[in-house]
């Protein structure tokens, strides 16, 4: 049986990793905002040790779903600091991108994401943009497919501005598109393809 938001929570305080990240997808699913304070209380106890990289992941994740604009602060640090992991930054943008969605500053946050370089943060955050099939001011797009079109084609970071495009204009953003239909990764070819007929497709970030 599915643990419930109560069950879920208590679990996070659980000593096995594997049962308090079990615990906070449990949580993200249920995106109930009652379960932000022992989140953001876990995500704390929890990083900086590396070999509960998943959990932090997961419970970083939860808390865009579950969190508040107010946790936000902490986020922002969070991913700023060097120490922390990769998945944290991954989870870390997404988070921040939701719930500046929810006080409609999503557009800074995205501006804010790319301002510090971090290719991994970024992409996080563009997840989030896909995912919720966020339509963007055309400042902001060209200065994502600026970032991204900086890369090279193979590189990870496409795939999710692809998705994104789908619910994108403009002729920079149909020009994007053509180009990752020859993409050298077939999921951003098959991404593409569908964006640009106005498909965002099912896609489940982990």
């Amino acid at each position: 049986m599915a643990l419930d938001a109560v069950e879920a929570i208590r679990q996070l305080q659980d000593r096995s990793s594997a049962k308090r990240r079990s615990a906070a997808k449990r949580l993200r699913k249920l995106g109930d905002s009652y379960a932000s304070p022992a989140l953001l209380e876990a995500l704390k106890n929890e990083v900086g040790d590396p070999r509960t990289w998943e959990t932090q992941y997961q419970m970083t994740m939860a808390l865009g779903t579950c969190g508040s604009p107010s946790d936000l602060p902490y986020l922002r640090d969070l991913v700023l600091q060097r120490e922390t992991l990769h998945a944290v930054h991954t989870a870390g943008g997404d988070a921040i991108v939701r719930l500046s969605y929810m006080e409609h500053s999503h557009t800074e946050a995205i501006r804010w994401c790319l301002s510090t370089g971090n290719e991994t943060l970024v992409g996080g955050a563009l997840q989030a943009v896909a995912m919720l099939g966020l339509a963007l001011d055309e400042q902001t797009v060209t200065d994502i497919l600026d970032f991204i079109e900086a890369r090279p084609p193979q590189d990870g970071i496409y795939f999710w501005p692809t998705i994104a495009a789908a619910g994108w204009t403009g002729q920079r953003v149909h020009g994007f598109l053509t180009s990752c239909l020859s993409s050298p990764r077939s999921d951003v070819a098959e991404a593409a393809t569908n964006s640009l007929a106005g498909n965002y497709g099912t896609h489940r970030p982990l």
